[in-house]
């Protein structure tokens, strides 16, 4: 799709017009008289009759612009360049002069692209070169070897016409031994800004600087009260350790004027390693190691709520979820929407609980702000009600000469913020190198600076740079920002501001289709399986949450994973994605299979009616209830559950124990039935594997009976014949006794005549029953309490209570 904005508008003011007009005049002349002359001359020939002829060995000198100070200039200022030469041909170059030279005015968009793709052809027009006495020379260079060189000239030497974007090249000239003439062996073209003066109409630019990470946490947690956080990696800390990536964000991001984009699992991630938090080892018999970067945390944390201060905050969604994989294969899977709806209502609370600032949730950013209707429709799915989308995505408008305003409204009280392509594009790639660094910052000032004089209208403009810049990206970018927050041409202006703003009526709002969604980014999306996936295992998570006496311990945790599994940030790794979200559902199941029933051996029942034990384990820290254990009886005619073929009974166990739960069975008939145990949630759902034993009923038939009845006649007979002895005996000892008692009282009274105060002084004799505490025990005394019942599989033939 063709720019719509590369033709240049008319200048600020009549003065600016009359001097453009002259000014084409004046370059047209000398054009028409060589075109009315054989043979005719090229434009680069007739604007440039003293340049050397262009090496045959092309580009054999590697020439680089380092440094180019200021990089939009004013009047009165010095233009420092500054770089290295090297000559990478064979043959050493003798003569060697570095220049600089102001080649023509750059007056569209496209043609600073085109002057950047070619920034090293040694073919392409350039212009005078200024003053010898602005030039740097070197006797020899001498092959592999780099020369440093500066070169420093007043504004005012550069002979700088009107406003706008001039092409700066420097280029080496010299000799080699088989070409010993002037010629041009390298050169570099870059960018010069020149705007001295204030701008009538300044354009409001915003610059949204993103502050998001991948993702770094895991679903797991310790069982202290703590609930200390598990990471998969050590790499966060050190992106926020001084010199990290994140790190450097921060820094250079406090002193710029920008809108901070934010993804609250980043700040999350971070809180949660200013206490203790734990690394898995290498090897799965490792201990985990203990995370040690709690100060570095802090400290982070404390300089990102120094640089938002003031500042505007945007919040996205917990995890920045990929709403283009959402929108595309995510939908159609049940529940999709429900986390994005879940990640969207906590990432302002994570903001402002952890930097004490409101942020906006308003916004959602699609992935290098690609949309289609479907992604629309997600985006704004979750309460957003503007959608940052990139202008080499969405169509600019019919007929336009300039760049329109960033706000255009696509209906259903919706705004696409239509972020600059160009502006937002230049720092990707490798900024590490300063040529290139410098490169993107003088190509970035001169878009923007083209961009301003196209129309006198006033706009907004949106800067959308990559999701997760580099240090060395961020860098640049901050460079960039504070030559243009100092230029003539432009003022910085917050996000929300910028999608507030007035729409141009020109201006393109409808959305492009699904078939113009970019083929690359939809390679990158993640696969309808990862939306099952992350649907299976919240299904687990609802199931197991209502059985917990604590559940906010397991559903926050888990609850913030899901978010993460959608994470953007998963784009191009697919296998790591698939591992992480596997790593929580594993996890998810372990902690289930905590709580489960005690398998059960074979048991007999001897009787019509005895209670059979079944037990609950519960090994998590925190206790289970809202549970139901029932057991069944798959041959009710066999043996009945309390009368039934099943019974229900309530389950609650502590974090940590064992419950033992009894039923009572009947037996109607002899031989095997099979018992089914299965613990259900409150809303009969099945939870866990059911444990399924056998009984053998074994009933007392009349043969047994009777034998056991005459026995028992046997038993009472003899008991009365002994009772019948026992009673005659009696019968005799006392009868002797009285006997005795006589023959006692006869001689006491023939005693007591001879001497009457004995019988006064001679007790009563009473008899007692035996109450020695050696006396033996009988049948009927209680038995001794059993051990508590042991949660381990009961051994084999095991014999139940009657």
């Amino acid at each position: 799709m063709a720019e719509a904005a590369d033709f240049q508008g008319t200048s600020p003011s009549p003065a600016r017009r009359w001097l453009r007009r002259t000014g084409a005049v004046l370059a047209g002349t000398p054009l028409l008289t060589g075109l009315l002359q054989l043979p005719a001359a090229s434009p680069a020939e007739a604007a440039t009759p003293a340049a050397p002829r262009a090496a045959s060995d092309d580009g054999s000198v590697a020439v680089s612009v380092d440094s180019l100070t200021p990089g939009a200039p004013a009047e009165g200022d010095t233009v420092t360049v500054s770089g290295t030469v090297t000559n990478k041909g064979k043959k050493t170059v003798t003569d060697a002069s570095v220049g600089l030279r102001v080649g023509s005015l750059l007056d569209t968009r496209s043609s600073i692209d085109t002057v950047a793709k070619n920034s090293d052809d040694i073919g392409s027009p350039v212009g005078a070169e200024i003053d010898d006495k602005y030039t740097e020379k070197f006797s020899k260079l001498t092959p592999g070897v780099s020369q440093p060189y500066t070169i420093s000239v007043p504004a005012d030497e550069l002979d700088l016409g009107q406003d706008g974007v001039y092409d700066l090249s420097v280029t080496l000239t010299g000799e080699t031994s088989d070409q010993p003439w002037e010629q041009t062996l390298g050169v570099r073209h870059t960018f010069l800004p020149w705007q001295p003066d204030e701008a009538d109409t300044k354009t409001k630019t915003t610059f949204m600087w993103p502050l998001i990470s991948t993702v770094h946490m895991t679903a797991e947690t310790g069982s202290d009260e703590e609930q200390t956080p598990v990471f998969h990696d050590d790499e966060l800390a050190e992106e926020i350790s001084p010199g990290g990536r994140l790190d450097r964000m921060v820094a250079l991001g406090k002193d710029l004027d920008v809108t901070w984009v934010i993804d609250p699992d980043l700040l999350a991630s971070v809180e949660a390693m200013t206490t203790r938090y734990e690394i898995p080892g290498e090897n799965a018999d490792d201990k985990n190691a203990v995370g040690g970067h709690q100060a570095v945390a802090k400290r982070w944390l404390t300089e990102v709520q120094k640089a938002v201060a003031d500042k505007e905050v945007v919040a996205l969604p917990f995890g920045d979820p990929d709403l283009a994989s959402l929108a595309h294969h995510g939908t159609s899977v049940t529940g999709s929407l429900r986390h994005l709806k879940e990640a969207t209502d906590v990432a302002a609370g994570t903001v402002e609980s952890i930097l004490h600032v409101t942020a906006s949730t308003d916004f959602a950013w699609p992935v290098e702000g690609a949309v289609d209707p479907s992604i629309i429709k997600v985006s704004t799915s979750a309460g957003a009600d503007k959608v940052i989308t990139r202008g080499d995505t969405f169509e600019g408008g019919r007929d336009l000469t300039y760049t329109p305003t960033a706000p255009r409204p696509i209906g259903g009280g919706t705004t696409a913020v239509v972020a600059d392509a160009r502006l937002s594009t230049v720092f990707e790639g490798d900024m590490a190198r300063a040529s290139a660094s410098t490169q993107a910052v003088q190509r970035f000032l001169a878009q923007s600076l083209t961009l301003a004089l196209q129309t006198d209208r006033p706009r907004s403009v949106v800067i959308a740079p990559q999701r997760t810049p580099s240090a060395a990206q961020a860098q640049t970018m901050a460079e960039a920002i504070g030559a243009l927050q100092d230029s003539t041409w432009s003022q910085p202006q917050d996000l929300t501001a910028a999608a507030k703003s007035k729409p141009d009526p020109d201006a393109g709002t409808e959305v492009p289709p699904a078939s113009a969604y970019p083929k690359s980014l939809r390679k990158q999306e993640l696969p309808r399986s990862a939306f099952e996936q992350i649907a299976r295992t919240q299904d687990k998570l609802d199931r197991f949450k209502v059985i917990l006496s604590n559940p906010s311990r397991v559903v926050t945790p888990f609850g913030r994973a899901l978010n993460r599994g959608m994470a953007a940030s998963w784009r191009g790794r697919p296998a790591e994605a698939a591992i992480y979200r596997s790593g929580v559902e594993t996890y998810l199941d372990t902690l289930s299979s905590q709580v489960r029933l005690i398998e059960k051996s074979d048991t007999k029942l001897s009787g019509r009616s005895a209670t059979i034990p079944v037990t609950v384990q519960n090994n998590l820290v925190q206790g289970v209830e809202h549970l139901v254990l029932r057991l069944t009886s798959t041959n009710p005619t066999r043996l009945e559950i309390d009368g039934n073929a099943y019974e229900e009974q309530p389950i609650a166990v502590s974090g940590g124990h064992s419950q033992s739960v009894k039923f009572t069975t009947n037996a109607n008939a002899n031989g095997r039935a099979t018992v089914v145990a299965q613990l259900y949630t409150q809303d009969g759902r099945p939870y866990g594997q059911p444990v399924t034993f056998d009984v053998k009923v074994t009933e007392i038939t009349a043969t047994v009976m009777l034998v056991i009845g005459g026995g028992v006649l046997l038993l009472v007979l003899a008991g009365f014949r002994m009772y019948t002895q026992r009673k005659r005996a009696a019968a005799r000892q006392a009868e002797e006794r009285e006997q005795e008692n006589a023959a006692d009282a006869a001689d006491a009274d023939a005693g007591d005549a001879k001497n009457p105060e004995a019988s006064e002084r001679r007790p009563t004799q009473e008899s007692a029953p035996d109450t020695r505490e050696d006396a033996p025990e009988q049948p009927s005394d209680p038995a001794p309490d059993t051990a508590p019942e042991s949660a381990d599989p009961s051994g084999t033939g095991e014999r139940v209570d009657r």
